[in-house]
């Protein structure tokens, strides 16, 4: 037995059911720091005293009569995981406690370490949900500016429940984006999200592409029948884009659908029940459709329970260059391109209309990142459309022309603006503050058609 215990790598002390330590391997002396003599013959209770090792297993194992583990400091602060085993005779009385250990000290440091890492990734979460707040960026998702700020958070605030939302502005503006944005922040995010393009489909076919039809419901229907877009969306999210468009026979049957969320295919008699959260978007003004009776009040206000504004690209000029830079960098991944903006192309399109809003600025910069030869995009690489050169009046009054052809000259660059910003002469009348038969006759004039 001697031989066995001294031939031991591990750490082993053994003690009797008083606690006097009768036997002890070589490992055991260098944890403790103490000779074998030392500690042979010594109470395991007068080393906890002394502080050289705490707590001790000993009296658990002797009280509990069963194994038991515990961490256990040393005087030099090693960290020890001691676990006691009971040793009982042929009688069942307890003879021994024999007792192991092995040290801890860097795993508990690793530990100490990976709890403050913890502390510190919370820190940096609250800190990127604190940058969040100031400015959006999800998936092309872009805010720097306040009113647009306002709208992400109201659609993040209504995420939460399955309120209906009215998502209204100029086509382009994003509102497929916001409407998704919703139904990722959504306990719906798992589940579909269908959206339905409502000026899309035709009249004759809506029914059908929006409930689904039976087998042979109707002449060249599939003969398997087809589910509906909204069965689709079961679970999930019902995204209705364009929903101005809708005709008012089509609408009468969309608010029955929404009140009841209950529905029948053509051709079908088995009524069938689903649930969906409901999100409607139009770049239409549909309480003026309500008073020319074009849209159901009925249905309006089924749909405009929280109306969010999506503001034009040219009301929020502060994210315009966040957008070009955010496009910029995602199209030369696509095309695998490196191209860079100069700054005077950014300025220009940093002051131009927008009247495409989003969408346009997203096509304009995949239309340079793909037909620029070079790597830097400059002013002459802009379409004629973004790009027109500006006015020669310096030239002219430098130059030996008489007054009235540099009037000429610059009443003419004026025409030719206000024609392309406007699309009929009484617009055109009303911003230049003349009469519609004086903008007439300046077009006819310079020819300008």
């Amino acid at each position: 037995m001697e031989a066995i215990v001294r031939s031991l790598k591990d750490d082993l002390l053994i003690t009797d059911v008083s606690g006097m330590i009768l036997k002890v391997t070589e490992t055991t002396k260098s944890i403790y720091g103490l000779s074998l003599n030392t500690l042979v013959g010594r109470s395991i209770y007068d080393l906890e005293k002394e502080g050289i090792l705490t707590p001790i297993v000993t009296p658990i194992v002797i009280k509990t009569q069963q194994k038991a583990t515990i961490v256990q400091t040393t005087k030099d602060g090693k960290k020890l995981l001691v676990t006691g085993v009971p040793v009982f005779t042929e009688e069942g009385e307890l003879w021994r406690v024999v007792s192991y250990s092995h040290e801890i000290t860097d795993l508990l440091k690793m530990q100490t370490y990976m709890s403050e890492m913890e502390d510190e990734m919370q820190r940096v979460k609250k800190e990127l949900k604190n940058l969040r707040e100031q400015t959006f960026i999800s998936e092309g998702l872009i805010a720097n500016d306040p009113e647009m700020k306002r709208s992400i958070s109201i659609a993040k605030q209504v995420s939460e429940v399955d309120v209906n939302v009215l998502l209204l502005g100029e086509s382009g503006v994003g509102k497929s984006l916001i409407a998704k944005y919703i139904h990722n922040e959504s306990p719906r995010m798992a589940k579909p999200f269908i959206e339905v393009n409502c000026g899309a489909i035709p009249d004759s076919l809506f029914e059908a592409e929006f409930f689904g039809y039976e087998p042979g419901s109707f002449t060249g229907a599939s003969k398997q029948g087809k589910v509906g877009l909204v069965e689709l969306a079961d679970g999930g999210t019902l995204f209705l884009d364009e929903v101005g468009e809708l005709s008012l026979e089509h609408q009468v049957k969309l608010l029955k659908f929404i009140q009841e969320k209950t529905f029948y295919r053509v051709g079908g008699t088995k009524m069938r029940t689903l649930d969906f959260r409901l999100i409607s978007a139009t770049n239409q003004n549909l309480e003026k459709m309500v008073e020319e009776k074009l849209f159901r009040e009925d249905l309006f206000f089924r749909l405009n329970v929280v109306p969010i504004v999506i503001p034009s690209l040219r009301k929020r000029t502060a994210d315009i260059i966040p957008l070009i830079l955010y496009f910029l960098e995602d199209f030369n991944k696509k095309y695998n391109r490196k191209r860079e903006i100069d700054e005077s192309v950014m300025q220009h399109l940093l002051n131009h209309d927008w009247k495409g809003n989003v969408r346009e600025l997203m096509n304009l910069i995949e239309r340079l990142v793909v037909t620029t030869p070079s790597t830097i995009v400059k002013m002459e690489n802009l379409p004629e459309k973004y790009y027109q050169p500006e006015s020669q009046l310096g030239e002219l009054v430098s130059g030996q022309h008489k007054l009235k052809d540099i009037m000429e000259r610059v009443e003419r660059e004026v025409f030719d603006k206000a024609k392309a910003d406007y699309k009929t002469t009484t617009e055109m009348a009303k911003a230049l503050g003349i009469s519609q038969p004086s903008v007439v006759r300046k077009l006819q004039k310079y020819k300008i058609k």
